[in-house]
């Protein structure tokens, strides 16, 4: 059974990334061992790294490819996992040192400002029913980031999300869930608006033409 650690809900998302660095040996971590650490925190860093690159718009492709993981693992927080499951084999490979390193570097130039907004807060709202209520509106949101040409808005709420989830923060947590269903209820009008569109103007044309 593999070591467990614990999760201290003070360390944030630079820190978390850092610290992993900071434990591996000359040879790095494996998944396993990543996992682990990051205790039930893992199902929010795994899924903001993974829409990370859905935030660019317009983006055709990436977005499918990362949608259908990102459905998994938010599923496996609704049902109330209390880690991702990864197939045996991907737990075993090895995250290299020089890897981990640049992860850390980049976590620490590039994502301090976001690690500076967020921070422990409202926790009613990362823990226990609301977190699988958070993991119900990633699934919201995923769901429309694989339509063409609409994946910036709700990976914005994944990203939200994820980073609530990350750093205990109640605030972003219901930002994303409020990104989410706002997007959601967007696209339903949208579309109802379209299709009740379509509807009259078949209509109106088999009335004068019949």
């Amino acid at each position: 059974m593999a070591n467990r650690y614990t999760d201290d809900p003070q360390q944030g998302f630079i820190g978390l990334v850092a610290s992993l660095a900071q434990a591996s040996g000359p040879d790095g971590l494996t998944i396993g061992h990543i996992r682990d650490r990051m205790d039930e925190r893992a199902f929010g860093l795994m899924i903001l790294i993974l829409a990370i690159p859905c935030l660019v718009p317009a983006l055709y492709g990436v977005p499918q490819i990362v949608g259908v993981p990102i459905l998994l693992l938010a599923g496996q927080m609704l049902v109330g996992r209390r880690e991702p499951w990864l197939p045996e084999t991907l737990l075993k490979r090895t995250v290299s040192k020089a890897m981990l390193d640049r992860m850390a570097d980049f976590a620490t130039r590039r994502m301090g400002w976001l690690e500076r907004l967020s921070k422990p807060r409202l926790t009613i709202f990362t823990t226990g029913l609301a977190e699988r209520l958070a993991a119900l509106f990633m699934i919201l949101a995923t769901v429309t980031i694989v339509l063409p040409m609409t994946n910036t808005v709700p990976s914005v709420a994944l990203a939200l999300l994820s980073v609530g989830l990350i750093q205990r923060d109640g605030l972003f947590v219901a930002a994303g869930a409020s990104v989410a269903v706002g997007w959601v209820t967007a696209i339903a009008v949208v579309a109802a608006g379209f299709f009740l569109g379509a509807g009259w103007a078949v209509g109106l044309m088999a009335r004068f033409t019949g």
